[in-house]
């Protein structure tokens, strides 16, 4: 039997352990915002938390204009007109897949189930020649709504979500369905008021996960956005450094830092919801 003192010992000797890892993994991050304060030769000589001698001209200059018309403020906002569309049209294009995958039997069920998920091992890289062909010929490409970038959320192209959904839905009594139908529920009605409520946590995820995803989607951006006043923040930051002429490395640090706020403010606005999402998704009703 444990003893009192054994199970506090236990006890103490976890929250160490996790104290200590916390520190670890959270180190990069305070270090980060930290060297915003510093120039450049404390940067690279200084490991330390606290700046020796602190300077605000890492912030005075990420506000300013780089690679044409736009600041970061400008790019964030780019960032949010691609981000905001694709995790709506997103959840709302997976919810809708997911419901017919996994409450209807129909002809070839299976082997469209199958194909759907054989798209997971398949990478992006290989796609996008064909796919940039074919923007190009639609005319998309460096379209002002972005539309190479949105438009394809709406047919449910992210087959992780329509799977993690598909996984939620197999908890859900299908005697709730009935019970719905009996009350004069048509199909539309069972989904709307009766399994997207329960899908909730689990769509929360997937507008989480798309919204980070897509917050520091490189490529995309790259491919699809030629003009300099429509980049996101990704192309941004990176267009802000001149490998030639050199950079402050205490403004590159600032705009990464700016840039990322918007999604640590997310990710820890919709934490209570995305923890529920993942714990009812390793739990079979």
């Amino acid at each position: 039997m444990v003893t009192n003192k054994s199970k506090r010992f236990i006890t103490f000797c976890s929250y160490a352990v996790l104290i200590i890892v916390g520190i670890i993994m959270i180190y990069p991050l305070l270090w980060m915002i930290s060297a915003t304060f510093k120039n450049n030769t404390e940067i690279f000589t200084n490991m330390g938390l606290i700046p020796q001698n602190p300077t605000f001209e890492g912030y005075k200059n990420a506000m300013k204009s780089y690679g044409g018309n736009i600041n970061i403020l400008q790019a964030i906002l780019n960032t949010f007109k691609i981000v905001i569309p694709k995790v709506i049209f997103t959840v709302i294009s997976s919810t809708i897949v997911a419901y017919g995958f996994g409450r209807y039997n129909f002809k070839g069920k299976n082997l469209m189930f199958s194909l759907m998920i054989s798209t997971l091992f398949l990478p992006q890289v290989v796609l996008n020649v064909p796919q940039y062909t074919m923007f190009t010929k639609l005319g998309w490409v460096n379209s002002p709504l972005y539309l190479p970038l949105i438009v394809p959320t709406l047919f449910a192209v992210d087959t992780y979500f329509v799977f993690m959904l598909i996984q939620f839905l197999r908890n859900i009594p299908k005697d709730l369905d009935e019970a719905a139908k009996i009350d004069g529920c048509n199909d539309w009605k069972i989904l709307t008021k009766v399994i997207v409520p329960m899908l909730r946590p689990a769509m929360v995820s997937c507008a989480l996960f798309q919204f980070m995803w897509s917050s520091n989607d490189f490529m995309g951006p790259l491919l699809y956005v030629k003009t300099p006043a429509n980049l996101p923040a990704t192309i941004f930051v990176k267009l802000s450094m001149d490998a030639d002429a050199g950079f402050d490395w205490n403004r590159i640090l600032a705009l990464s830092l700016i840039s990322i706020i918007p999604s640590l403010i997310v990710f820890f606005a919709a934490q209570s919801q995305f923890v529920d999402g993942i714990s009812a998704g390793g739990v079979k009703g």
